[in-house]
């Protein structure tokens, strides 16, 4: 077999897995490798003509992103009915399911676009925020914890 053959034997390989990998995780909350906010609408399957809407915020975790989403959420006039969070890897993905305090009518699509764009606008914000703060941030595998410093390894270099 020639490298060129063997080459694309593996290309194929690895997007057989990718795909093995992305059908197992249905239904999953699983973080992403790219930042992302998500804000599109629920059917909660109740019938009961409430509008819900799901949002999802996905990016590096730190420790006060929870605090700025729920700040962020908490300014709007929403009303969050269910929340998952899941880690992996240094990663987040929060997902909200939300409905609106005011009650519209059902069909009243200007009203739902503007609040799904105003929950959209609120997240993307905390989203540049962490990415602001994690670029002038130090380079640390824990960010939140103390570099430890041995005294040994100082006499060691100074000598």
């Amino acid at each position: 077999m020639d490298k060129a053959t063997l080459l694309a034997e593996v290309i194929q390989q690895v997007k057989e897995l990718k795909k093995n990998a992305a059908e197992a995780s249905k239904g999953l909350l699983l973080p992403m490798e790219v930042d992302e906010v998500r804000v599109e609408p629920h059917d909660d399957g109740t019938g009961d003509g409430t509008s819900y809407f799901m949002a999802s915020v996905c990016c590096d975790y730190s420790p006060r992103l929870l605090s700025d989403i729920r700040q962020a959420l908490d300014t709007l006039n929403i009303t969050t009915v269910k929340a998952e969070i899941s880690s992996l890897g240094g990663r987040m993905k929060s997902m909200f399911i939300f409905t609106s305090c005011k009650k519209h009518k059902s069909n009243d699509s200007e009203a739902h676009r503007l609040l799904a764009s105003s929950v959209h606008q609120a997240l993307s914000s905390v989203l540049d925020k962490v990415s602001v703060t994690a670029e002038f941030s130090p380079r640390t595998p824990h960010p939140n914890k103390r570099r430890r410093v041995s005294f040994f390894d100082s006499l060691s270099s100074s000598s």
